[in-house]
Formats: structure tokens, C-alpha cells, sequence
């Protein structure tokens, strides 16, 4: 078989080390050792370790949204199960690691401009991949249309990563089913049906 390349190796190893420890406490030998090659090498394949961070996002980024634009599953389902597996990545970790994208945000945004655009370049694509998926459920029907898909989209984004800290500094999975009972029972819950807006009783004068 084949051996992987070095540079893959090198991005996987850091995509660990990075998501465990974050940027700042994983050196460049630390990653090197990881992978499992000369740390001289590194600089064959990266022109510093903030390159190297800007590899590992997007090799984090993909593949994640895929499921978001799939065709045989409703929209709000899959977006529903979009979050699930991200929850229950979290869980499955003791709630020892959250997003990638949003620990490089909170840790190292501030002090990189090329990292802190990689940052917001995947909050967008997956925003983006987000808003598709309440588009195409408001074209289905199964959405208000009342809702703007890029508005809310945005907003469920920041409601994730906002229930994932706290989960993450309780140890507990409350925020995430606090998330979901408001995002998805709330929020995108069914529309309701015009014969259910003119039943609704008018406002006490």
C-alpha cells in the first residue's frame, strides 16, 4: 500500500493536535511528531505554522456540508440531522472539543488577518449551505415565508456555536436541547395554514 503523503499527514495530525489543545499550544514539533515525520520537513510543505492552520480548516470544512444539499431528504430534516451529528460529535468527546472554525475564531482571529478570513469564510460557506436548505423548505411549504433563509441561517449558525460553548463549560447536553426545541420547534416549526392565521382570536382591544 501506498504511503500517504507527508502533507497530509502533516494536516491531519495538526487538525488533531489544533482541535484538542488549540492553535497556540500546538507547536510545530508537537505536530510534526504526531505525524510521524522530521520536523525539517515541515517547511518543505508549509511556509509557516499559520499556513499550515489555514490548511487545516479548510480539510476540516470539507465534506461537512454535504448532507445539507442532499436531494433525498427533506431540508428541514436534513438540517435537523445536520446539527445532530455535530451534537452527538460533541457528546462523543466528553465535550472535550468544540468547532474547529469557532475556536480559531475565539482564540487566534484577533491576532492573524489570514487566519480570521478563513474564519469567516467558512462561517459564510456553511451559512450559505444553511440558507439553501430554508429556501428550499420554504419553496416546499414546510417553512414560513415570512423568514428570510439568510437572516436565519445566520442566526441558527450563532445559536449553534453559542449552545456549544455552553455545553462544553457545563458538561451537559441542556444547551443543545435547548437549541433544538427552539430552532426547530419554534422557529421552523410547521407554517401555519390560512384557515389556522383567521381562527386566531383578535387582540383584546
Amino acid at each position: 500500500m501506498a504511503r500517504r503523503s507527508m502533507r497530509n499527514e502533516i494536516v491531519e495530525a495538526a487538525l488533531e493536535q489544533f482541535h484538542a489543545h488549540g492553535y497556540n499550544a500546538a507547536g510545530v514539533k508537537v505536530i510534526t511528531d504526531a505525524a510521524g515525520v522530521p520536523k525539517g520537513s515541515f517547511y518543505n510543505h508549509f511556509d509557516s505554522k499559520e499556513a499550515l492552520a489555514v490548511e487545516v480548516l479548510r480539510h476540516y470544512g470539507e465534506g461537512r456540508l454535504d448532507s445539507l444539499a442532499d436531494p433525498g431528504v427533506a431540508p428541514l430534516a436534513r438540517l435537523r440531522a445536520h446539527f445532530e451529528r455535530l451534537r452527538d460529535e460533541v457528546v462523543r468527546l466528553d465535550f472535550t472539543r468544540g468547532c474547529l472554525i469557532g475556536n480559531f475564531g475565539a482564540e487566534i482571529a484577533d491576532h492573524s488577518d489570514v487566519i480570521r478570513d478563513t474564519v469567516r469564510h467558512g462561517f459564510r460557506q456553511w451559512a450559505d449551505a444553511i440558507a439553501g436548505a430554508l429556501s428550499e423548505a420554504q419553496r416546499a411549504g414546510d417553512l414560513r415565508a415570512d423568514l428570510d433563509p439568510g437572516s436565519t441561517a445566520r442566526f441558527l449558525l450563532d445559536a449553534w456555536e453559542g449552545s456549544l460553548i455552553r455545553a462544553r463549560a457545563d458538561r451537559s447536553a441542556d444547551a443543545f436541547d435547548s437549541f433544538f426545541d427552539l430552532a426547530f420547534t419554534t422557529l421552523l416549526g410547521a407554517p401555519r395554514t390560512c384557515t389556522e392565521r383567521h381562527d386566531a382570536p383578535s387582540p383584546a382591544p
